[in-house]
């Protein structure tokens, strides 16, 4: 039996993500249903009334070509795995994918190979670049501040966004949510501040081991960047600073290794109605993605 909107289901679909899929870093599981998971954003597949699989479908609105988008995001896809044979999760995910192409052009999920079987293509990816201290000029940290406030984080966010497409519309409750997030993780968000005190950049820094990983960095210029890598490397001797693949910084770090891997991934549920409406014809979301001049920055997990 599928249901949705039970609060009944809460701990199990949480139990079933964590069992179902053990990569996942328990703090971000953890953070999620904490603070932003409900009840109807949950789908299960239930048999005497515990979950055998489940997926979470949260809602957002997406900046695509000049228009905000209704969509949402599946994430936690997953099924316990003594009951893996019976693929369970397929006849779930079958079952939420016919909710979403009856009420959104356009369904995202985090890159997966499993997803491609349901018609997911990937539309964003990132470059990693590894730094160490050669990489960057030994700089002070001044005009460095830990913890900067939302409403900063979403000043200098509107003006790094606006050269993107396909990126999610955020408020400054988003911000709250990404500090918290970000902390969850036992990581740090820094912002450089120019000398009139304007925010002009901030990175968030997760540690793990012996690196530190920026993975989102928002910029408005190359000294801004070089002072977000320094506080990184404060942290760590080693950074992996991931941005989007548009963004080449090969020149500013030459020698650095460089790999490039998908993020997020996309089905576009009706390719008509899509034509229709932006007056552009596109096969799949890859192509629907590549239409705008703009390239994609997706960098939220949901």
């Amino acid at each position: 039996m599928i249901e949705t909107g039970n609060s009944e289901l809460n701990t199990a679909v949480r139990n079933t993500w964590r069992k179902g899929l053990p990569e996942t870093d328990p703090r971000f599981i953890e953070y999620f249903f904490r603070n932003i998971y409900k009840p109807e954003y949950g789908y299960a597949d239930t048999e005497d009334g515990k979950a055998v699989a489940a997926v979470c479908r949260v809602p957002h609105v997406l900046m695509f070509n000049g228009r905000a988008l209704k969509v949402s995001t599946l994430i936690g896809a997953s099924q316990l795995p003594e009951r893996r044979r019976e693929n369970r999760i397929e006849k779930l995910m079958d079952t939420v994918l016919d909710a979403c192409e009856h009420t959104e052009l356009i369904t995202l999920a985090p890159y997966s190979p499993d997803m491609e079987k349901y018609g997911f293509t990937p539309v964003f990816r990132k470059t990693e670049y590894v730094l160490t201290r050669e990489d960057i000029k030994r700089i002070t940290n001044f005009g460095c501040a830990y913890d900067p406030s939302p409403l900063d984080m979403l000043k200098v966010y509107a003006s790094y966004i606006h050269r993107f497409n396909g990126f999610y519309a955020r408020e400054g409750a988003d911000f709250i949510q990404l500090k918290k997030k970000v902390a969850a993780k036992g990581g740090k968000v820094v912002a450089y501040y120019n000398a009139k005190n304007q925010i002009q950049g901030y990175a968030t820094i997760l540690l793990q081991g012996n690196e530190a990983a920026i993975d989102e960095c928002v910029y408005l210029n190359s000294m801004a960047l070089a002072k977000l890598c320094n506080a990184a490397l404060q942290e760590r001797i080693t950074v992996r600073l991931r941005v989007s693949e548009a963004e080449d910084l090969s020149r500013l770090f030459p020698n650095a290794p460089v790999t490039t891997f998908p993020v997020m991934m996309a089905r576009l549920n009706d390719s008509e109605l899509f034509s229709r409406l932006l007056n552009a014809r596109a096969a799949d979301a890859e192509g629907a993605f590549a239409l705008s001049e703009k390239p994609v920055n997706l960098n939220e997990e949901f």
